[in-house]
């Protein structure tokens, strides 16, 4: 386990990459992931498009300024924002808060409340899970047969919210402030999911459904799909910020991680516990030797390792003590040949990177092998 006090002149992070999936707040995310020492490779699995022009969004709002409904659910800050700077463009902004003010109003979540509190509105109620399941659960106890509900949708459709609502005998109105599109330009995309079927990432990050859905979208339309399921069954961790995200990933039965409160910070807190917690510690030559994405903490200096060794280094941890032939190094080495030189080269290298040469033994004529701790044999003998 990593221990931040111990080594405090590198982040619980560090050595490991983390893929960014998200459009709003990239920034925000890769930042507080590099503050604690990860790599990041950002790639927008979607863009959100305003419909400030849109004639979907212009009709949904005459409609509710023309026939005021009981209840209107906001889902998302930015979108109920939207809807409002776009009613002001249409010079309907007065008319539209006018109703507002006289109907049941429900908020998501505290960010919602704030972008209601700011418009000069006032909320009904709000679920400190920040949860529509929960918004639902409120709604139908109370009942809503014969009610005009209308919905602020937040970039996809909400079908089970929606379908709920109506078989409980309501009007549901949806208000369709922005969508999420497939990201202009996919190549960033496509390197991040090439990063993940190679096990280039050690977690990929979701903060929207829609943008763990593109993903997987993307993999299918590449033919990758069945490669992208196993990395994220196996090697690379999914986290979602929350159990709405992990919806699309949950339906094609990958399991995820989930902070407790669903926010960015704790998020992050998440993988700094389950990264260093999923690295594999070994007693080597007298020293501990930690393995991660892309680096090695050898008595907790962290010791950057080029791809090649990081794959040798990987083939030897499998066994521990065990001696692995050249050959099998060999096929070890992305993109190698058949040239078993290659494999004293990069070993070569991974032995100058990890600075300390005994970690490695070499066995002649028969290959490598971890210099595990005596101690240790007995552990791994059997494994």
């Amino acid at each position: 386990m990593y221990d931040e006090e111990q080594h405090p002149e590198h982040g619980p992070l560090a050595g490991f990459t983390v893929g960014v999936t998200a459009a709003r707040r990239a920034e925000e995310l890769g930042a507080l992931l590099q503050r604690r020492g990860a790599t990041v490779l950002h790639a927008p699995a979607l863009r959100i498009v305003p419909l400030a022009d849109d004639g979907e969004l212009l009709a949904a709002t005459k409609g509710i300024i023309d026939q005021v409904p009981d209840v209107v659910v906001a889902t998302t800050a930015i979108g109920f924002r939207g809807w409002i700077e776009a009613a002001d463009g249409w010079g309907l902004g007065e008319q539209l808060l006018g109703r507002l003010r006289g109907v049941r109003l429900l908020a998501r979540g505290p960010k919602v409340k704030g972008a209601i509190r700011a418009a000069g509105l006032t909320e009904e109620w709000s679920p400190s899970s920040e949860s529509l399941a929960e918004v639902l659960d409120r709604l139908l106890e109370e009942g809503v047969d014969g009610d005009r509900v209308a919905v602020q949708l937040h970039g996809e459709p909400l079908p089970g919210f929606v379908e709920s609502l109506r078989a409980a005998g309501a009007e549901v109105v949806p208000v369709p402030v922005y969508r999420w599109m497939p990201p202009e330009d996919l190549s960033p995309l496509d390197r991040l999911l090439d990063a993940a079927v190679t096990r280039g990432l050690d977690a990929v990050t979701f903060t929207s459904a829609p943008a763990a859905a593109s993903l997987l979208s993307r993999a299918e339309d590449r033919g990758l799909l069945d490669d992208l399921l196993s990395a994220l069954a196996h090697d690379v961790l999914p986290a979602c910020v929350g159990p709405v995200t992990a919806i699309p990933l949950q339906a094609r039965g990958v399991d995820t991680v989930q902070p407790e409160r669903f926010r960015l910070g704790p998020l992050v807190q998440l993988l700094c516990q389950e990264l260093p917690a999923r690295a594999r510690s070994l007693p080597v030559a007298g020293h501990r030797v930690e393995i991660r994405g892309h680096a090695v903490l050898v008595d907790g200096d962290l010791k950057p390792v080029p791809p090649a060794g990081m794959s040798l280094l990987r083939a030897l941890a499998r066994r521990p003590g065990w001696v692995v032939p050249r050959a099998d190094l060999l096929r070890a080495l992305p993109g190698a040949g058949r040239d078993e030189h290659a494999v004293e080269t990069a070993m070569a290298r991974l032995r100058t990177a990890l600075g300390a040469p005994k970690l490695i033994q070499t066995v002649v004529k028969r290959g490598y092998r971890l210099a595990l701790d005596p101690a240790a044999d007995a552990k791994y003998a059997d494994a």
